[in-house]
């Protein structure tokens, strides 16, 4: 159990004194501080009371070492998304950290998508990727960049680099928006999703190429999703042309055609004539 060290590291997190903590809980500093050194255990009615306090669940307060959760799943919680209050499983993402003890953004290469299958919650293996940070994303968030295979998501590049915000509670995707996702029999594959967790408990899969037919697959085969920040490319992508130019190059192509179709009238009369 963490009671102890949760409620410890939450009150300095937070910046505040026991007394500030004990004074707004209505207990003595020294029954709180007996808490914090684990000397005093807590009946059920202290527990509803730091629950509401910090806006955790019992759960989470018991069961879960924060002070190995990383940065952006700490925000997570701070933001309301328990996962036991939602009465689901807490995911704990395998990440790391520079010497700022900022979360770097780790590269998936193509050549290491395999790996990843099996590797992606080994912190040996996660500690092993390349990584780099972008100043313009949020240090409270968590983000990973992997390496786009293939043309189903045209335009946008095969061999580009799409980053993603790491998303912890999947009841909030967005249908209509694009998803990097990953399950262990498909791999990643980035796609624009439905999400109909809810209704039947699966994501509908699309890509931005008409030419893929789109899919579903069941929650219970993902095991990460991030959300669709950027992508980064040498190439640039396909000119989709506006519909005044389309119409316009329409025209031209019938113009040039009867043009060709006239020149060969001309030529075969004349061919006739000769003869």
């Amino acid at each position: 159990m963490y009671f102890a060290s949760n409620i410890k590291f939450l009150r300095k997190r937070r910046g505040r004194t026991q007394d500030d903590v004990a004074a707004a809980l209505d207990l003595k500093r020294s029954t709180l501080s007996g808490y914090e050194n684990g000397v005093a255990q807590p009946g059920i009615d202290v527990l509803v009371t730091f629950s509401g306090y910090f806006n955790l669940s019992i759960d989470t307060l018991l069961k879960i070492d924060m002070a190995k959760l990383s940065e952006s799943q700490l925000g997570e919680l701070e933001r309301g998304y328990d996962a036991y209050v939602k009465g689901s499983n807490l995911r704990i993402l395998t990440t790391t950290v520079n010497s700022g003890n900022r979360e770097n953004i780790e590269l998936v290469a193509e050549k290491a998508k395999a790996g990843y299958a099996t590797g992606y919650a080994d912190p040996e293996f996660i500690g092993e990727l390349p990584v780099f940070n972008l100043p313009f994303l949020s240090d409270k968030r968590k983000y990973r960049t992997f390496q786009l295979k293939g043309d189903s998501m045209f335009p946008i590049p095969d061999g580009s680099w799409v980053t993603g915000e790491y998303i912890q509670d999947w009841t909030e995707l967005v249908s209509g928006k694009a998803y990097i996702v990953f399950t262990i029999d498909d791999g990643i594959v980035f796609k624009i999703i439905e999400n109909n967790i809810l209704k039947t408990g699966k994501l509908t899969m699309f890509s931005l190429n008409p030419l893929y037919e789109p899919y579903e697959i069941h929650i219970n085969e993902v095991k990460e999703i991030w959300k669709f920040v950027n992508y980064i490319s040498n190439e640039l992508p396909e000119p989709v042309m506006p519909e005044k130019q389309i119409f316009q190059s329409i025209a031209i192509m019938k113009n040039d055609l009867q043009r060709i179709k006239a020149k060969l009238g001309t030529d075969i009369s004349d061919i006739s004539e000769a003869d």
